[in-house]
C-alpha cells in the first residue's frame, strides 16, 4: 500500500499528490492519503470519480484525515 503524506499542505496539493501516485499505480492497488486540509474530504471523492477509482474509507483522528482509495481493475479484453 502506498502512503501519500500531504499533511500541512492546502488545497489543491493533497489531491494533486494523490492524483500523481494514482496514475503511477497499477490495477487493484490501494493508496492512503494523509491530509490535514479538511477540503480533501470533499475533493478526493470527486477526483476518484474522474479517475475511475474508488474511495474505500475516510477517517479522521487528531486533525489528520486518512483517506484510502483503490485503483480500478485491469481492463479485460
Amino acid at each position: 500500500m502506498t502512503v501519500i503524506d500531504a499533511r500541512g499542505h492546502r488545497c489543491p496539493t493533497p489531491s494533486l499528490k494523490l492524483q500523481k501516485a494514482f496514475r503511477a499505480s497499477g490495477p487493484n492497488e490501494q493508496l492512503t492519503l494523509l491530509a490535514t486540509d479538511p477540503m480533501a474530504r470533499i475533493d478526493v471523492p470527486f477526483l476518484m470519480r474522474d479517475l475511475g477509482g474508488e474511495v474505500i474509507s475516510i477517517s479522521e483522528a487528531d486533525g489528520v484525515l486518512t483517506i484510502v482509495v483503490a485503483t480500478p481493475d485491469a481492463p479485460t479484453g
